[in-house]
This record gives C-alpha cells, structure tokens and sequence, in this order.
C-alpha cells in the first residue's frame, strides 16, 4: 500500500537529521537521494546515486528516479516507482526475483569498477612525472637553445 502518492524534491547539501515525509531529500553533494518510505512504516530509504545505482533526472520542477525502489530488506517489502515527483506503485517481487536482481546488480558493480580501475590505471600511465629529477631541466629548451645544443 502506498501511503505518499506525491513526494516533493529539496536539494540539500546534507542530509538533515530529520526527514519529513512526503519530501525527497536530494544531496548531489553526496551523490544521494533520501526519503520516508512511501507506505508510511517511517523507515528511512538511501538511494546512491552511481553509474551502477540510482539515476536522478531533474526537469526543472520534477524529479524522476529510476530504477524502481524496491524495500526488500524493510518489514514492509514496498515497491514502486518515482516519476515527475509522483509515487507509481510497482508490483511485488518474489525472492527468486529479488536474489536475481541482487546477482545482476552485484555484477554491473564488478564489471563498472573493473573497467573504471583499469581506465585510471592507464591514466596514470600516460601522465608525465609531476616532478624532475635533480639535475634536469623544468622547462622546455627554447628553440635556439636546442640549435646551440645541436650544433655543440
């Protein structure tokens, strides 16, 4: 049952200590969107926003998150939908689905931080030496000074 069929968004840098209902608390700060489950039970849901997680997308007026949020690990197992700032009850899940989702997601997360790893570590590779051994030059020979070296 969805108690909260309308959730209204507030950008925050923090998170505050408490969290009213009906307010979707967003922390681009932090990368996270916060609110009261929408059934009423009065849990709290974190929803990270990461390549591999949450996507917010923001119109101006209304906010969007996608995928579904799903309270498994909640006493009341709610799940639904927010679009344009409105609740969209989902259907329930079953444990075979739940523990699927659960694998698949726990797989984007290693193949995503593989590759991004392995994107920084080649970064890194390619980045010049931030400082010269002594003895060397810091700047670049001008173009008269590499014809005199040439040339001796």
């Amino acid at each position: 049952m969805i108690r909260h069929n309308q959730l209204t968004p507030c950008f925050v840098k923090g998170i505050p200590r408490e969290i009213e209902p009906s307010i979707l608390y967003v922390s681009m700060e932090y990368g996270t969107v916060i609110h009261n489950c929408c059934c009423g039970c009065g849990h709290e849901v974190v929803t990270p926003l990461t390549p591999t997680d949450w996507k917010l997308t923001y119109d101006g007026e209304t906010v969007s998150l996608w995928p579904s949020v799903g309270n498994w690990n909640l006493p009341c197992r709610s799940h639904y939908v927010i679009q344009c700032n409105r609740v969209l009850k989902a259907p329930p899940w079953d444990k075979a689905r739940i523990d699927a989702e659960m694998r698949r997601d726990k797989a984007a997360k290693k193949r995503y931080y593989a590759q991004t790893n392995a994107t920084v570590a080649s970064e890194e590779l390619k980045q010049e030496p931030t400082e010269e051994p002594s003895g060397m030059r810091t700047e670049p020979l001008s173009l008269w000074n590499r014809i005199r070296k040439w040339l001796s």
